[in-house]
């Protein structure tokens, strides 16, 4: 009785979890996923969106601001919305898709439309100190998203290990061994209705979590609705309570199965056994029950019929453990293939390897332009700057002069001080060379010198005033 009021008590609980403790207003839906773009009363990012319910309603288009706000990428490509056309022009980058019904739209936009009275600066306090603004709460979608593959990974291992131990308690009950102990305490009829309700009080407490709960309403983009380094899943701060939970009651079953199967071994051993209980054979014998092998003393009607130099065979079960491994892994191949080869949501490594190249590209480029690096081998230009100047012969002087001397003679390199030249004497031409390096020996240094170096020695090369050196070398005669 006692464990039956507990396991209702927990139905009971899960049921007005189910159906409060996710519940969100049109404000918390504003904050969560709409105020990174949107500022209540101004326009930011995103327009301005008070009064805009009543704008699509006066365009005899209020049907549509659901879809426009589910997916505004899809309402106006359909080309049936001239207002969704209208609202595009406000800002080049699409709205990215959201996972909300007709009735958070509501919410939302009556929250929006809903004056909120804001005390004046002067009364509230008395020294009229001006009040701090509220500050909304943006989650971090990329380590939420990150903490949301953990978790899952958490439960999916969590469910194993109680599928498994489920297992070993089911298989334990309908052994013949257990069976004939039961029959010896006349107890067998009670406590298999006690196994079986527990068991299923579990899986039931788990339907009514999964049955219409709201908190984990993921939103998903599709491809080219994200804005540039969204997540491709949007795990609000709910979701990750949500699957937190889930996690602390998956550990509290497996636990109460660990108590279950105890209890039973209890039920069935001998006074005598109990006490040889802590010994390595109770041990072995839990083993075998976990493993699903046969006791010895039955392994007489599982042996083979062939038999080699009096060698037989048993017919073992596989390990339960080692079958749901096996289970998983044609489970994860199916969903690899549709993933990556059938729906092709996922990128192979090439894909995915290309993708990050393009991306590292534009950050560099992005870095370049903005610390005024931005040079290459088309457009760099002679500079004549004294401090530039300086700067080329430090470098001139640290990498160079073990092939061309301090002062450009030449050593093992050519001379650089006289008017022949191997690669082309023009500022371009020496850039290059000192970038790329060349064929005969010159190593590149483009790895070594940011663009503005390069142009730095380039430039003290060039300045350098003719010395006798090594002997002229090349076909290019500067005129």
């Amino acid at each position: 009785m006692k464990k039956s009021y507990i396991i209702s008590s927990a139905l009971l609980f899960m049921m007005l979890f189910n159906a409060t403790i996710f519940a969100q207003d049109g404000e918390a839906i504003f904050k969560s996923k709409c105020s990174a773009c949107h500022i209540l009363g101004k326009d930011g990012t995103g327009p301005n969106l008070a009064g805009a319910k009543q704008k699509w309603v006066d365009a005899g288009e209020g049907d549509m601001l659901a879809e426009w706000v589910k997916n505004s990428t899809a309402l106006i490509a359909g080309g049936k919305s001239k207002l969704a056309n209208e609202i595009k022009a406000y800002s080049p980058m699409d709205m990215p898709a959201q996972d909300v019904t007709p009735a958070d739209v509501d919410a939302i936009f009556t929250f929006i439309d809903t004056p909120v009275a804001t005390p004046s600066i002067e009364n509230t306090s008395p020294t009229n100190k001006p009040v701090t603004p509220e500050v909304t709460y943006i989650p971090n979608y990329n380590d939420n998203l990150t903490l949301f593959y953990w978790l899952l990974l958490a439960i999916a291992i969590l469910a194993i290990g109680i599928i498994i131990m489920s297992s070993s308690i089911m298989n334990l009950a309908k052994s013949d061994y257990f069976k004939n102990k039961l029959a010896e305490k006349n107890a067998k009829e009670e406590n298999n209705s006690s196994i079986n309700t527990t068991l299923i009080a579990i899986l039931g407490m788990f339907g009514l979590m999964a049955m219409n709960n709201s908190s984990l309403a993921l939103s998903f983009n599709s491809p080219g609705e994200a804005v540039e380094k969204a997540p491709w899943l949007m795990v609000e701060n709910s979701d990750i309570y949500f699957l937190i939970a889930i996690n602390l009651i998956l550990v509290a079953v497996i636990f109460y199965l660990k108590g279950m199967f105890k209890n039973l071994m209890n039920l069935i051993r001998s006074k005598e056994e109990t006490v040889v209980a802590d010994t390595p054979k109770a041990m072995k014998k839990i083993n075998k029950v976990l493993t699903d092998v046969v006791p010895i003393e039955e392994e007489e009607s599982i042996l083979m019929h062939h038999e080699y130099d009096g060698i037989r065979e048993l017919d073992n079960n596989l390990p339960p453990w080692w079958v749901w491994m096996f289970v998983i892994t044609i489970i994860f191949a199916v969903v690899y293939l549709f993933n990556y080869h059938i729906l092709k949501t996922g990128d192979l490594q090439y894909t995915a390897y290309e993708k990050e190249m393009k991306q590292a590209d534009k950050e560099v480029k992005a870095y370049l332009e903005a610390n005024a690096m931005d040079i290459d081998e088309t457009s760099v230009t002679l500079s004549t700057d004294s401090g530039d100047l300086d700067k080329g012969k430090a470098l001139f002087e640290t990498n160079c002069v073990t092939c061309h001397n301090p002062k450009g003679e030449g050593i093992i390199g050519p001379n650089l001080t006289d008017k022949n030249w191997i690669y082309g004497y023009d500022i371009k031409d020496v850039f290059k060379t000192i970038k790329n390096g060349t064929s005969n020996g010159m190593p590149e240094h483009g790895s070594k010198f940011n663009p503005v170096q390069i142009q730095q020695v380039a430039s003290f090369v060039l300045s350098l005033p003719e010395t006798k050196g090594k002997e002229a070398q090349g076909d290019i005669i500067e005129k």
